[in-house]
């Protein structure tokens, strides 16, 4: 059986979007999945997520697997980086390094240190034995070709859903699709 763990995006939770149906789906097919939610989602600060998905997470193996979507997916990235044990795999949708055209000041305060912070890629590589980036043609935040190229540093497989925004839709067929394929 196969653990799986969604986390939500900035100022998300877990009953929004693609994530109540995906969790739906993905228990039909007898896995174990949670979908926590994560403190002060307005305001996200690293070190607090990280560390509430780390209690959530307990003990990893082969058997489990991560989704995250927009700053859910830096989570994962991060909490990677404070594991030696390899997982089965990670599906990062609509993932980013970094974010254009946020609205305000106070936007772009909260997303700086996520932007800013480095990320280990060597470390994570050695326990991210398969990923795959799902992101929009047209994802508001931007930044698209940067992503893309951060995201083949890691070894993710590219997935380009054609003008699908933020990928936010209750439904997201696309996300199930390729979470299968890992």
């Amino acid at each position: 059986m196969k653990r799986i763990i969604i986390v939500h995006g900035w100022s998300g939770s877990p009953d929004q979007n693609w994530l109540p149906w995906l969790k739906s789906e993905l228990e039909k097919q007898g896995n174990e999945v949670f979908v926590p939610e994560m403190p002060e989602t307005d305001n996200p600060i690293i070190e607090k997520w990280v560390s509430h998905l780390q209690e959530v997470v307990g003990v990893v193996n082969g058997d489990t697997y991560f989704i995250g979507h927009s700053i859910g997916c830096q989570t994962i990235l991060r909490y990677l980086e404070t594991t030696d044990t390899l997982i089965g795999g990670a599906l990062f949708v609509a993932g980013w390094f970094n974010l254009e055209n946020m609205e305000t000041d106070e936007e772009e305060r909260i997303a700086k240190p996520w932007i800013e912070t480095p990320i280990d890629i060597e470390k994570i590589k050695k326990v991210l034995p398969k990923s795959i980036l799902l992101i929009s043609s047209n994802d508001p935040y931007g930044a698209l070709q940067e992503n893309i190229e951060k995201f083949k540093t890691l070894g993710s497989e590219i997935i380009v859903l054609q003008n699908g925004e933020h990928i936010t839709n209750e439904i997201e067929p696309a996300v199930l699709e390729q979470f299968l394929k890992l």
